[in-house]
Order: C-alpha cells, then structure tokens, then sequence
C-alpha cells in the first residue's frame, strides 16, 4: 500500500513538531559554548526555520522511499 502525499506530510511535520522543542533547547546550550549570543526570539526564528527545512527534507525523502519501495514491491508481484 501506497502512502498518500497528505499522509507524508503528516508525518513530517509531527515529526518536526516533536523535534522543536528538542531543538530549541539545544540551542541554549550549544549556542553559548560556540560563541553565539542570542535572544529569545532569535532562538525560536532560528528554530522555526531549521523546523520548517525539517518538515520540507523528511516529506521529500519520505515520497522517494515511498515511491521506490512501490516500485520494488510492483517488481516482486510480477509487474513490469
């Protein structure tokens, strides 16, 4: 069975979602140790940005991998 494009990009972005929180607060702490100073809004632009590449890359490779994994199992059952 074939995932749906809607049902990729959900994946994606709960996935991001669950992620940003992560992310934002790594951000606070590596953000210092590297010399980078930051304010809170500019931590959550920087993360907001990153979340959105994030959703963007996962749902490009989730239909890549989706669309291969079709192919090879049209293949296995006898399809051209």
């Amino acid at each position: 069975m074939k995932q749906s494009r809607l049902g990729s990009f959900y994946e994606a972005l709960i996935n991001a979602l669950i992620r940003f929180p992560i992310g934002l607060v790594s951000q606070f702490a590596v953000f210092p140790l590297v010399g980078i100073e930051a304010t809170l809004t500019t931590n959550f632009q920087v993360a907001g940005y990153f979340t959105v590449i994030s959703i963007i890359s996962s749902y490009v490779i989730r239909r890549w991998f989706n669309d291969r994994l079709h192919r090879a199992a049209h293949r296995m059952a006898g399809g051209e």
